[in-house]
């Protein structure tokens, strides 16, 4: 049985001091609700928030929390992401019990860690994302290798970008969605789009784009774009229409996916899809131009093989636009669900 499933809103808050460290575990404790934990997991959630939040007041001069409801193999987790501006540390040398860089006891990322399923944390001359997601206990093996992103604008409480994921066995689909201007309009018109993808079955690239435009063009449209992915035979097939930007990364190399120009909803010319074979282990981004074109992976050595999700982080940390809704996906094109 395949898993589908569409994306939340992020919540982003800032952390400027100390009284946001009970906002970050509050909103987290919500997510592990939206998760069905029981109360030891949704335990686990709150002490991960609040070793998180406190470690990025503490050594990273503040910054923000990014708080996400993931998909697991079987069942749902909170992930639990920081962005700092501070000095950057070494992981490997800050897990054991004891050493610290601020005067501490030196137990939270050890704490962090025996609380996560997932622990993955990158450090730079920008600053550090530490990045844990938490499933239940029952289910800790369960991480699909997958970071996502959808963050409304500033002063916007919906986000007119919307994604959508689907594995069936060795079959993946990724599909997002960039609904015109943003506000609620376009998240009408962006959730059109994926709830379209969502339920189109074993349908080629290019055909989903078909079924989405019927779909979005009740709404003012957007930009979509649907990528398809065999494990088996390692083939990819990409069609896309509008400003959604698609590589597959291997290493060094890098394969550009370009769209074609129109609106899905609106006016567009056919789409034709393209395949190629995928390297194995490859890199799958996606974004919406909420995100800047102009970053490489190769100025960020060795991030392309660390968890999605943290490479989804980083690139917005260091590339978002800050003036329009932003949707990111990232995928380990890999194994199965």
């Amino acid at each position: 049985m395949g898993i589908s499933f569409s994306g939340h809103i992020t919540r982003v808050i800032p952390v400027e001091e100390s009284s946001q460290v009970g906002q970050v575990r509050r909103e987290a404790l919500s997510l592990a609700t939206l998760a069905d934990f029981d109360e030891t997991d949704a335990g686990r959630v709150a002490l991960a928030a609040t070793e998180i939040t406190t470690n990025l007041l503490r050594h990273g001069l503040g910054g923000r929390v990014l708080l996400s409801l993931v998909q697991g193999a079987a069942g749902k987790g909170v992930e639990i992401c920081s962005v700092d501006r501070g000095p950057g540390f070494s992981l490997a040398r800050c897990l054991p019990d004891g050493y610290s860089t601020g005067g501490s006891q030196g137990q939270g990322l050890g704490a962090i860690q025996r609380q996560a399923t997932v622990l993955d944390v990158w450090s730079d001359d920008a600053g550090a994302v530490v990045l844990a997601r938490i499933y239940g206990a029952r289910a800790k093996d369960n991480d699909l290798p997958y970071g996502a992103l959808r963050i409304p604008m500033r002063h916007e409480v919906v986000c007119g970008d919307s994604w959508h994921l689907e594995w069936n066995g060795p079959r993946l689909v990724a599909t997002l969605v960039d609904g015109l201007g943003h506000g609620l309009p376009a998240s009408e018109a962006s959730q059109l789009g994926v709830a379209a993808a969502a339920d189109a079955g074993d349908m080629a690239a290019e055909d989903i784009i078909g079924r989405m435009h019927a779909r979005m063009s009740r709404s003012r449209g957007g930009a979509a774009a649907v990528f398809c992915f065999d494990g088996d035979t390692r083939l990819g097939q990409f069609a896309g229409i509008g400003n959604i930007s698609a590589a597959v990364h291997e290493g060094g190399a890098s394969r550009g996916m370009p769209s074609h120009p129109g609106i899905v909803g609106g006016n567009y010319r056919r789409v034709q899809a393209f395949g190629f074979q995928v390297p194995t282990d490859a890199l799958l981004l996606m974004h919406s131009d909420g995100l800047q074109a102009r970053w490489s992976l190769a100025r960020y050595e060795g991030l392309a093989y660390r968890h999605p999700a943290l490479v989804a982080a980083v690139l917005h940390r260091d590339f978002n636009r800050g003036r329009d809704d932003t949707g990111i996906l990232a995928i380990r094109l890999g194994g199965r669900a």
